[in-house]
């Protein structure tokens, strides 16, 4: 079974409570502070000595999951589809609570299903909105997103008992439970179920995205030109939608539907930025999973706060890093425009 945050067992409390004490050990310290008292040992020494049996996973996670999110964003972004990412990541909530209810499990089966026939019901319900109304599609987003988010929230609230549902985690999602999920044997390696969901969903992401990689760039930029060529842009952009559906409700156990939007958004931001080249902002948004999941952590055990608000915190300072050397490098470009 899959333990999702918030929608199953929210990991082993007497474990976790005893394990992640050098992670309150550091906020002990200085929680009277603005900022917390920065201690070398506990917030970069030991995450990749003694405690690398615990925060590997919770890196590992977070690289995984803002990896699968990069390799989409970067196609939502050429789509201008941005905030469609955002109502997919909101819509899924009763998504998950019906797959429950149909199924009566809290499995990877039910909840998956659940969320992709949300995922794709979200999209379908933009087009039709925007299609048959006067509504811009803009609007159609944000009437669609908010409604069957506040219906997800509605549902949590109802049957909260019954599912054991917490509506905070199912929101924030918590990446320090990770390790203490269900664990698993692959290859004679025992890992977290989550780790190896989101591993999963991760490959099939990147498999797609390699295997499609021509039919999705054509019908990013120019959907009748991709018809022209016998290609099917609304199968194509539904099938997107899914593999959206599929990475959102694989992350949701650690970073919850609202810190998954700036997942989606900020490693693609950040690599087009710096490229024009498809592939190669492949690789950069790859590059920043790895250094703001990396980074994210050891801010997070310095701040004592959420660890993945603290990963996409990192994120974004990577994107401002990479605005500045935007910036820079146009304004040599037009010095040497200027000068020629």
């Amino acid at each position: 079974m899959m333990a999702l945050c918030g929608l199953g067992v929210l990991g082993q409390a007497v474990g976790l409570n005893g394990r992640l004490a050098a992670t309150e050990a550091v906020v002990t310290g200085g929680m009277l502070d603005l900022i917390p008292a920065f201690d070398w040992q506990k917030v970069v020494v030991a995450p990749w000595t003694v405690d690398i049996g615990l925060y590997g996973w919770m890196m590992l996670m977070a690289f995984l999951v803002t990896t699968a999110c990069g390799l989409i964003g970067n196609y939502l972004l050429l789509r201008r589809l941005a905030l469609v990412g955002d109502a997919i990541s909101h819509s899924v909530l009763p998504g998950l609570v019906a797959g429950f209810l149909i199924f009566g499990s809290l499995g990877i089966g039910p909840m998956l299903v659940g969320a992709v026939l949300a995922g794709v019901l979200t999209t379908v319900l933009i087009e039709l909105i925007h299609s048959h109304s006067r509504v811009k599609a803009d609007a159609a987003i944000g009437i669609t997103f908010c409604s069957l988010f506040a219906l997800g929230v509605l549902l949590i609230n109802v049957y909260a008992g019954q599912v054991h549902l917490d509506a905070e985690c199912v929101l924030y999602g918590e990446l320090s439970h990770v390790p203490w999920a269900e664990q698993v044997t692959v290859l004679g390696v025992s890992m977290p179920l989550p780790v190896l969901v989101m591993g999963v969903a991760t490959g099939i992401v990147a498999l797609l995205t390699g295997l499609f990689y021509k039919e999705l760039l054509i019908s990013s930029f120019d959907a009748g030109l991709a018809a022209a060529f016998g290609f099917r842009p609304r199968v194509i952009h539904y099938t997107l939608m899914a593999m959206l559906s599929l990475v959102v409700v694989a992350a949701f156990e650690s970073v919850g539907a609202i810190l998954v939007i700036a997942m989606l958004i900020l490693p693609g931001a950040t690599a087009q930025l710096l490229s024009t080249r498809l592939p190669v902002c492949f690789g950069l948004s790859v590059a920043h999973a790895a250094l703001s999941s990396v980074l994210g952590v050891h801010l997070g055990l310095w701040l004592g706060c959420s660890l993945a608000a603290a990963v996409v915190v990192a994120g974004t300072g990577l994107f401002g890093l990479a605005w500045g050397v935007s910036l820079m490098g146009r304004r040599r470009v037009e010095i040497e425009s200027g000068s020629a």
